[in-house]
């Protein structure tokens, strides 16, 4: 059987303190994130959902996807929606070298101060930071750090991109472990739009939560 770590262990956050693993409060609230967009297929279908249930979100980009749909992209921030930096292409930080790591998350950052150049009013940086995976090196992640980037981990991994997970299972590892100040990974992205557009609405659907976005470490 297949092990999936839906909550991170305690002694994994205590060897990376620095990582914002959740935001803990008293006011009940959660953070969803959805990582890999934007994409036509998925991201404005997330959007109208969220919008459904006046929900806020952070959604952490790739910058090619930012660059090859701006409209979208124009809209998650138009609707209230918190942004981070996913890298320009996706890179996996185990296998990609410091330097290389680092160049292209300025790539991403690049295309973010190109689109605020073509509209004023979307934001020209952020400091929030989620490496794809969830795999970084100490030294990459020492480094954004210098640069002034949290890196956003995250307390609940949905498990919506694995094809092995069903729409149920998916639903169970959210609905188990939500929790004030939790921060929950989904993915707008082709391979977990079916588990998603199961598993969101019913947890949109939890009167006990209010869902919020990472609003406050963004930069202008």
């Amino acid at each position: 059987m297949k092990l999936r770590l839906v909550t991170v262990p305690k002694f994994v956050q205590r060897i990376y303190p620095k990582r914002i693993w959740a935001l803990p409060n008293n006011d009940k609230k959660v953070y969803l994130t959805f990582d890999d967009g934007p994409i036509p297929e998925v991201t404005p279908w997330v959007l109208d959902t969220l919008k459904k249930y006046n929900a806020k979100a952070t959604f952490f980009c790739i910058g090619d996807n930012i660059k090859k749909h701006p409209d979208i992209f124009k809209r998650i921030l138009a609707e209230g929606h918190s942004v981070g930096n996913h890298t320009f292409n996706h890179l996996n930080g185990w296998q990609t070298s410091t330097q290389r790591y680092i160049n292209n998350v300025s790539l991403f950052e690049k295309e973010l101060q190109a689109q605020s150049f073509h509209h004023s009013s979307l934001v020209s940086r952020t400091s929030l930071f989620r490496p794809p995976y969830g795999k970084i090196t100490s030294k990459q992640a020492n480094l954004l750090q210098e640069k002034g980037y949290k890196i956003i981990m995250w307390s609940v991994l949905s498990y919506d991109y694995d094809a092995s997970v069903s729409k149920e299972q998916c639903l169970h590892h959210v609905s188990q472990n939500i929790q004030p100040g939790s921060i929950i990974v989904f993915h707008d992205s082709i391979k977990a739009q079916k588990n998603l557009r199961y598993v969101l609405p019913k947890v949109l659907d939890n009167q006990k939560y209010a869902f919020e976005p990472i609003y406050f470490l963004n930069l202008q």
